[in-house]
Formats: C-alpha cells, structure tokens, sequence
C-alpha cells in the first residue's frame, strides 16, 4: 500500500542499522506510523536535516505490514522557533503522543490540535494553559475522556467555590477541604475553567497537578523521560 504526501509531524527517531533511522511519526490520516528511512543518516542524504520534530512535514511511504519505508520527504513550512520552556514542552508533548496513541490510530482533530499547539508555544511566554488543554483533548481522543460538568455520584453540576476529588475511571466527586486526600482535591473553579478552555494563572497549578496524576494513571504509573528533563510542563 502506498501513501502519497500525507501531512505528518516526526515523533521520535533511533538510530537504525548504519545510515537509517527508525521513526514514529504522527500523521492526520493514519495516526502514529513507524517508518524505516533508509539512509537517512547518510552523509548525502536528502532527508537529514528534514526529519527533525516539529517541522511540517509531507511523507510518502509504502507499508506491508506494521512497519512502512519512507519514500519522500517534504518540509513544507518553516518550523515554530521553540526555545526555553517551550522547545520542553514541546517534547513532552510528542512523548505524550507517542504513548498514548495506538499506530494506524487516525486523529484527525488531533493532529490539527498538535499543529495549533506548536504555533501557541512559540508564539507565548507562557505556555502552560495550552498545554493543559491539549493534554485534556489527548486523553479524550485516546478514550479516557474526563466528565467536567457534573458530580459522578450525585450528577449535580461542578460550580464554583466547592472542591473535588477527580478520579482518573469516574470523575469529579465533591469533598470537603481537609478532608482525606486534601493535597488532591481541585477547585470547582480550575475544573470550569479547564472545561471552558480560559485558564488563568489562579488555576495553572492545581490543574498541573490534576493532569499529571490523571497521565501517570493512564500510563501505568510509567514515568515520562521529558518530565525528567524539564519540571515546568
């Protein structure tokens, strides 16, 4: 099967053989694929310098199996300038991808999710409120979709000036403040305003640390090499 100039963002590349490279790549019309490029690494290559992460890619490939060979390469934009907090959360965000996502997968919405995210990165001083929402839709698309209008056991509806408990299998359950598990309970504010998209800075902690329990759950407790790198994202 071939495929022709398809949009398609690198994740990941190891190192394969003498000259090629093994690569996960995020797609818009078939999700995460793995690709052999052979040569890539070559010295005359013509795909040395376009396979890095982040730059706007076509690929062509043909696939006979779970792994496909590159045929062609394309940067058709220039990449966003990340640097400093951005350029890391950059890479947690491809290791999210790749973990989550299942190869052969399609996201369309996603991917142009993942595209908008990389111009917000670049373009602001402070990228964590995009990243909590992208985090938020990468969990969903992935099947662990959060209920943040309403209580589970009670369905009344989250509102402000209460706390919750959210559990990573049902969602949000009211809770006192000091009751057990205080250090974990989140504010009826931070939930609506995840829900609503407009995050402000009153809400960026606690909803950090919402969605970094809710990730560590849903990867098996298996930790994430870019939050070894950079604490902020």
């Amino acid at each position: 099967m071939r495929h022709q100039l398809e949009p398609a963002y690198v994740l990941h590349a190891r190192p394969y053989r003498e000259s090629s490279l093994i690569l996960e790549v995020f797609s818009r019309q078939h999700g995460r694929v793995g690709l052999v490029a052979r040569g890539a690494r070559g010295a005359k290559s013509r795909w040395k310098s376009v396979l890095q992460p982040f730059r706007p890619l076509l690929l062509s490939w043909t696939q006979r199996g779970e792994m496909g060979t590159l045929t062609g390469a394309d940067q058709v934009a220039s990449p966003p300038a990340l640097a400093g907090e951005a350029l890391f959360c950059g890479i947690y965000v491809n290791e999210l991808l790749y973990r989550f996502l299942q190869r052969s997968d399609p996201h369309a919405g996603l991917f142009d999710d993942y595209r908008r995210l990389l111009g917000e990165l670049a373009a602001t001083d402070a990228p964590q409120p995009a990243l909590r929402l992208f985090e938020l839709r990468l969990l969903e698309a992935a099947g662990f979709a959060l209920p943040l209008d309403c209580e589970y056991d009670s369905e009344e509806a989250i509102v402000a000036g209460r706390h919750y408990l959210v559990s990573p299998e049902t969602g949000a359950v009211r809770r006192e403040a000091g009751s057990e598990g205080d250090a974990e309970l989140v504010s009826g504010e931070a939930l609506l305003a995840l829900r609503t998209g407009v995050i402000d800075s009153a809400h960026q902690r606690e909803l950090k640390y919402l969605m970094r329990r809710l990730i560590r759950y849903h990867l098996g407790g298996r930790p994430l090499k870019s939050q070894s790198l950079f604490a902020g994202s």
